[in-house]
C-alpha cells in the first residue's frame, strides 16, 4: 500500500488510539445518531474490535441496523478542534466462534485485561467493525476521504505468532520493554511494570497500568526474523533514540 503523509497520519492515529466514540442509529428515536464511548483494538485484518453488552443501547442499535462509525482522536491534545481525528465508517458484525474470534478476543483481553470479568456480569460479545470508508481531518482545511485499503493494513503476524512475541518479551526481556519506553521518552510511573500487549508490522503496544502507549518501528517488518532484529536494535539503542511514538 502506497502512503501519502495524510493516509499515513490517519493510520498512525487509528493504531495509537485505544478508545473512541461509537455512533449507531437509535432504535428508540428512529433515524437519530446515538453516541457512546468504547475501547477498541485492531484485529489481524486491521479492523477495530469492540466488546459490547447485549443490554447496552448501542448493541440494540447495531442489531437493528449494523451501520455505525467510530471516531478516534488524541485526548491529550490541548486543542481538539485543531488536532487530528479520524472517523471510521463501517458495519458492526458479531464475531462468530472460531479462530478469528479467539485471536481477536485474546488480543483485546491483553489490551484490556479488566474485561475478563465482563461476561460474568452481563452478556458481552466481541464485534468487529467492517470498513466502508474513512474520513480524516488533520487540522484546519486538511480533510480527506479514504477507501479502507488506503489506511488499513493487516498484521503480518497471526494470533499465535503475535502471542509468542508478546509472551517471550514479557517473560524474558522485561528490561527491554521498559527500555523501549525510556527510549521513546515515555514516563513509567513508580511501581508500574510495562507489559507488551501487541505487535504488528509497524510497531508495538505497551500497557502501563491503565494506560496503553504505541511505539512505532523505524521501518516496517513483515516476518518474525525482521521483528526480532528490530526489537534487538531498539533494545540496544540509547535513550531518546529515533523511535516514532504517540
Amino acid at each position: 500500500m502506497s502512503r501519502t503523509p495524510a493516509n499515513a497520519a490517519a493510520r498512525q492515529l487509528l493504531t495509537s488510539c485505544y478508545d473512541g466514540v461509537l455512533a449507531t442509529l437509535s432504535v428508540d428515536l428512529a433515524g437519530y445518531p446515538f453516541g457512546s464511548v468504547v475501547p477498541y483494538c485492531l484485529n489481524e485484518a486491521g479492523h477495530p474490535v469492540i466488546l459490547i453488552a447485549s443490554i447496552a443501547q448501542h448493541t440494540r442499535n447495531v442489531r437493528a441496523d449494523a451501520r455505525a462509525s467510530l471516531t478516534v482522536f488524541d485526548r491529550d491534545e490541548p486543542d481538539l478542534q485543531a488536532s487530528a481525528r479520524l472517523t471510521y465508517l463501517g458495519d458492526v458484525e458479531r464475531l462468530a466462534p472460531g479462530t478469528a474470534h479467539d485471536d481477536a478476543a485474546a488480543r483485546y483481553l491483553r489490551f484490556f485485561p479488566e474485561a475478563e470479568t465482563y461476561d460474568r456480569m452481563h452478556d458481552f460479545a466481541f464485534h468487529v467493525i467492517r470498513p466502508r470508508r474513512l474520513r480524516y481531518i488533520g487540522g484546519f482545511g486538511e480533510i480527506h476521504w479514504f477507501e479502507p485499503d488506503r489506511v488499513l493494513c493487516a498484521n503480518p503476524f497471526d494470533g499465535a505468532a503475535e502471542r509468542g512475541i508478546v509472551e517471550h518479551m514479557n517473560a524474558d526481556h522485561a528490561d527491554a520493554v521498559r527500555h523501549y519506553c525510556a527510549q521513546a521518552g515515555i514516563a513509567v510511573a513508580e511501581g508500574v511494570t510495562p507489559r507488551l500487549v501487541g505487535c504488528d508490522g509497524e510497531g508495538i503496544s505497551i500497557r502501563l497500568g491503565a494506560r496503553i502507549v504505541r511505539i512505532g518501528f523505524p521501518d516496517p517488518v513483515a516476518d518474525l526474523r525482521a521483528v526480532r532484529a528490530t526489537l534487538v536494535a531498539m533494545a540496544r539503542a540509547s535513550d531518546g533514540g529515533g523511535v516514532e511514538t504517540r
